[in-house]
């Protein structure tokens, strides 16, 4: 049974009353239009509310005026014919119909199937009867549009799960899966967590019918199980403490990541409204510093992650080498970065007499987890200095998750193993959140292999099911409290030139710039609260 555990959704509820729609005029209009919508249990004031026409919600700037009895708005460009709802926090109101008047009377229309996508055939590499995790498949076709856009290839998900929404996943561009797009011919790679099943094309137009595809998997098959959905917050106080009307200031908080074990993203409220709410990594805020001197604001975001529970399942004696390492993701996931310095000569010596003359990757990475979990001591609370290096960790003996989950992570590229850090949150029983990291390695013919040296090496953590062997455990498989915010470093342009730049080590998302300000004479004080837990299911 699921278990919900809300104790501030509903906080500042003004009315236990559902809005009603009484009627909205004029009920047929052209979008720029103005459309008053009539009724009662709106609020006096609009707040968290908002107003959606055809499940598109209307944006900020479109309201005119919002009162208890009425709604005054401006249709947006792309307003479609569809239901006309109020939503508050006590509810979504009855719909109401509204009708874009420039689609009346239609107008011929384009046979559906000349624009929808359709898959002919698919070829896997040499010819295969079946493909693997990661290798290349060609789809021929039609109607795929000359670019890929928005578009989408849905694979049949490995995962047991009565929801239509669940059965599939699509591959991802942060996995570097799209390979070549074309209107009648697409090069994906196999995304880890599909299998034997079916796929289909989305675009815009629409979805194809969906085309058998086989899969095999000669290293072991993954087992995805007990799902766990998660609302939590993300917040950071503000509070300046100087008035200058051409300060500025940039917020860029991390969001949640999709992932293999993170198979559903949500951002279902923003506070106040963001600069941008679609970029890929971030929520970003902007806002002067000079309109609240004094005043704390809050900036949030609330979100809907799904995790499942991952057991490996491998095969060591089938993993291969690399037959590829030209690939993206082996390029990007090989070589040293801001975070991950694989290339220290610390690391490369330490490397060395791990792993000698070992061939097998796998056989190489355990090496390396053994060898840090007996010679290495593991602290249970953040270094005192944020700003120190994780290659104190070789020096010392002694570090904390984020130095374990480094270190581990530039040993695996130095001694060519594709791995990624992942950073995030760790849940315990109580439900409160720490900021924690593990990494991700990359077998051929297999996928991602989750490895989290700081629970093996045992960190203190209290997970719902209990674990006998943690050491064994957490060498390939995760536990579903496990949440990720990001997988590997993200590099943040500054638009400004000459602006203040706050980086946040060893928080929960490894980026280089969290905050930004503009006007050297600016002066505030901020407080980024770790994400915390508001439900369960």
């Amino acid at each position: 049974m699921a278990l919900i555990v809300f104790f501030s959704l509903f906080a500042g509820k003004k009315s236990n009353k559902k809005p009603v729609i009484t009627s909205i005029n004029p009920p047929i209009a052209s979008p720029e239009d103005i459309l008053f919508i009539e009724g009662s249990n709106f609020g006096e004031t609009r707040d968290n509310s908002y107003v959606t026409i055809s499940n598109s919600r209307i944006t900020n700037s479109k309201y005119l005026s919002w009162s208890d009895t009425e709604i005054k708005i401006q249709l947006p460009s792309n307003v479609q014919d569809g239901l006309v709802t109020v939503v508050t926090q006590a509810g979504v109101s009855t719909p109401a119909f509204f009708a874009n008047k420039s689609s009346i009377p239609a107008t011929v229309r384009q046979d559906p199937k000349a624009t929808i996508p359709i898959i002919q055939a698919i070829t896997t590499e040499a010819g295969a009867e079946s493909a693997v995790i990661g290798q290349t498949i060609i789809i021929s076709g039609m109607n795929f549009n000359t670019s890929r856009g928005t578009s989408k290839i849905y694979f049949t998900a490995n995962r047991e799960t009565s929801s239509d929404d669940e059965k599939y996943i699509a591959a991802l561009s942060t996995n570097h899966d799209y390979e070549y797009w074309s209107d009648d011919e697409i090069k994906v790679r196999v995304p880890d967590g599909a299998t034997s099943g079916t796929i289909y094309v989305e675009t815009e137009r629409g979805k194809s019918e969906p085309f058998p595809v086989n899969i095999s998997f000669p290293a072991g098959k993954k087992t995805f199980s007990s799902p766990r959905t998660y609302v939590l917050q993300t917040t950071v106080n503000l509070k300046p403490e100087t008035e200058h009307t051409d300060a500025l200031i940039t917020l860029y908080m991390p969001r949640p990541q999709r992932s293999t074990f993170q198979t559903e993203v949500t951002t279902s409220a923003v506070s106040p409204e963001p600069l941008i709410q679609d970029d890929m990594f971030n929520i970003i805020f902007q806002d002067s510093l000079d309109k609240t001197v004094n005043l704390n604001t809050s900036y949030s975001a609330t979100h809907i992650v799904k995790t499942y529970t991952i057991a490996s399942n491998i095969i060591p004696s089938k993993i291969t080498n690399y037959s590829n390492k030209t690939k993206m993701l082996y390029k990007a996931y090989l070589s040293a970065d801001e975070g991950i310095p694989s290339l220290s000569p610390k690391v490369i010596e330490l490397k060395d007499s791990i792993t000698g003359k070992t061939k097998n990757n796998y056989e190489k990475a355990k090496l390396i987890y053994n060898y840090m979990i007996k010679n290495f001591t593991i602290t249970n609370t953040t270094d005192s200095n944020p700003n120190s290096s994780p290659e104190d960790l070789i020096s010392t003996g002694t570090g904390d998750a984020y130095s374990f989950a480094t270190i581990f992570t530039a040993l695996c590229r130095s001694a060519g193993i594709p791995a990624v850090p992942v950073c995030g949150v760790l849940i315990d029983t109580q439900y409160t959140t720490k900021n924690h990291w593990w990494t991700e390695l990359y077998f051929e013919k297999y996928g991602w292999f989750p490895v989290d040296i700081a629970l093996g090496a045992g960190l203190d953590y209290s997970p719902f099911t209990e674990i006998t062997d943690k050491k064994d455990y957490y060498f390939g498989n995760i536990d579903n409290q496990h949440i990720s915010f990001c997988r590997g470093w993200n590099q943040i342009k500054s638009p400004f030139i000459n602006s203040r730049t706050v980086k946040r080590p060893r928080s929960y998302a490894l980026q280089s710039i969290w905050e930004e300000a503009r006007g050297m004479e600016s002066n505030y004080s901020s407080l980024w609260n770790a994400p915390a837990i508001i439900g369960i299911y």
